[in-house]
């Protein structure tokens, strides 16, 4: 399969998350990252655009009842950045995981435009 999409991680948000789970979590999460790299069209239960957050996406992942989310944004076309990810467990997302998202999203943007201007 040829790679559609390039994932990148902002900081070790992402990758503190990622590190304290199980192995047989770790494999789930990789499976949906894997397929949001290669899928033409994202399946929609793996990933979708939070409403009014302004470019904010969170990649879905469940794995023996237990739901994982990871919040991320597009950045030039074919590049997901991977922000925080908590275990949810509530049928609402928390609106504190979503304001970290994205205050995360403004400092990646923010370090880039202060990357290009140097």
């Amino acid at each position: 399969m040829e790679q559609v999409r390039q994932i990148i991680y902002f900081k070790d948000y992402f990758l503190d998350f990622f590190n304290e789970q199980t192995e047989k979590v770790k494999e789930k999460i990789d499976y949906v990252l894997f397929v949001i790299t290669v899928a033409d069209r994202i399946p929609g239960k793996f990933f979708e655009q939070m409403t009014g957050t302004d470019g904010l996406y969170v990649v879905r992942i469940e794995y023996q009842g237990n739901i994982y989310r990871i919040f991320c944004c597009f950045d030039e076309g074919k590049v997901v950045v991977l922000f925080n990810c908590f275990q949810k467990k509530t049928q609402k997302t928390p609106q504190t995981e979503i304001d970290k998202a994205l205050k995360i999203k403004d400092e990646y943007f923010n370090e880039k435009m202060n990357t290009k201007r140097k």
